[in-house]
């Protein structure tokens, strides 16, 4: 994996919601997608003498494309199960501290890959910070109130609630930028409310605060999908290379400038009393879990970037929402003692029609 090809490549790092991708992402890895698509036609359409040796490049590319989406659907559906497992299977009461870790493991895994040259990642600079730091509060809302939310949730239920983050997308480009959508699309959003409205009727396990944590999550992360892209042009003028941050560097600082802040709410937590007292931290699986959910956090950023740049941002995020409902049904089965057939039908509906969402839209952007 050539860092060359994927220099313009951005996404921050979301707890499970990889199947709605920011535009940001979608304009930045057209050209990395170039090469392997043109290779694919040539191949097809070269002469007879070289047909053998296009049918091994085409065999090439698709064996490519095809590890790289399943490392990427590993990594995002085994990130939500862990946080589940590691926040309700236990009896581990300092969420934030959890988050903490995994930041600073990420931090400290960027740094240690970078000097070791396997990836890049931008020098850091004062100036970054500065105009990073305002999408940085989002983000680190984003992810607090997704662990908040997962801690008192089923994971289906929380995929299921997700989906109103495209609602909300959707809504503010429509008031504040204009931007039209036709008819299949607000049928898909009336899907996905209508499911979200059933499903909380229906949950058998209903929990007033992690549905109330999850709506502000979407809050969060609709305003980090929006804002993520003004920021990105803005710092560019501050990288070394003039670009936007790659995904590696927008790790970096992501999770650097979100270990004061998470601390800080640890304190008002009271964590910093608590989290000594904590039985699980001499729980040997406990802390296998643990480890695993920050590993795999930041071997998310490695599956997203590989799978951006072996196939087109349709493919991804159609494969992001279809990924979702295996890990939905493998949480039910993990994780919920209590469900029903209408909460079990209302979550089909949320995730069908997360699905036909990303459909519609990339038919709807031509």
């Amino acid at each position: 994996m050539s860092s060359g090809s994927l220099r313009n490549t951005g996404q921050s790092r979301d707890l499970g919601d990889v199947g709605s991708t920011p535009s940001a992402i979608e304009k930045g890895t057209e050209e990395a997608h170039i090469v392997p698509e043109q290779e694919e036609k040539q191949a097809l359409m070269g002469d007879s003498g070289a047909s053998t040796a296009g049918k091994g490049k085409i065999s090439g590319v698709h064996h490519q494309t095809l590890v790289a989406g399943a490392c990427f659907c590993l990594a995002s559906g085994g990130m939500t199960l862990l946080n589940k497992a590691a926040l309700s299977s236990f009896d581990f009461k300092a969420p934030d501290s959890l988050l903490f870790f995994q930041c600073f493991l990420c931090v400290v895994l960027v740094k240690v890959f970078a000097m070791l040259g396997y990836i890049k990642v931008e020098p850091f600079n004062w100036n970054i910070v500065r105009v990073w730091y305002p999408v940085n509060l989002i983000f680190v809302g984003m992810i607090i109130t997704s662990f908040w939310a997962l801690k008192d949730l089923g994971v289906a239920t929380v995929t299921v609630l997700k989906n109103m983050t495209n609602l909300i997308v959707v809504s503010a480009e429509y008031f504040l930028y204009g931007r039209v959508y036709n008819m299949g699309i607000w049928a898909t959003m009336g899907l996905m409310v209508l499911s979200a409205v059933v499903g909380g009727f229906t949950d058998l396990s209903f929990s007033a605060s992690g549905y109330f944590w999850q709506m502000v999550n979407s809050g969060f992360t609709a305003a980090n999908m929006l804002y993520l892209k003004v920021v990105m042009e803005k710092v560019k003028k501050y990288t070394s290379k003039g670009e936007r941050l790659d995904e590696f560097s927008m790790v970096f600082y992501n999770n650097l400038l979100s270990l004061p802040l998470i601390f800080a709410v640890m304190v008002m937590q009271g964590e910093l009393t608590t989290l000594p007292q904590q039985p699980d931290l001499t729980n040997p699986a406990f802390l296998i879990v643990a480890a695993l959910s920050g590993l795999v956090s930041f071997g998310i950023s490695f599956s997203v970037l590989w799978f951006l740049s072996s196939t087109t941002p349709t493919t991804f995020s159609l494969v992001g929402s279809l990924n979702k409902i295996p890990v939905s049904f493998i949480g039910l089965i993990l994780y919920e003692s209590q469900w029903s057939l209408p909460n079990l039908l209302s979550i089909l509906v949320g995730l069908a029609s997360g699905v036909v969402f990303v459909i519609a839209k990339q038919k709807a952007n031509g």
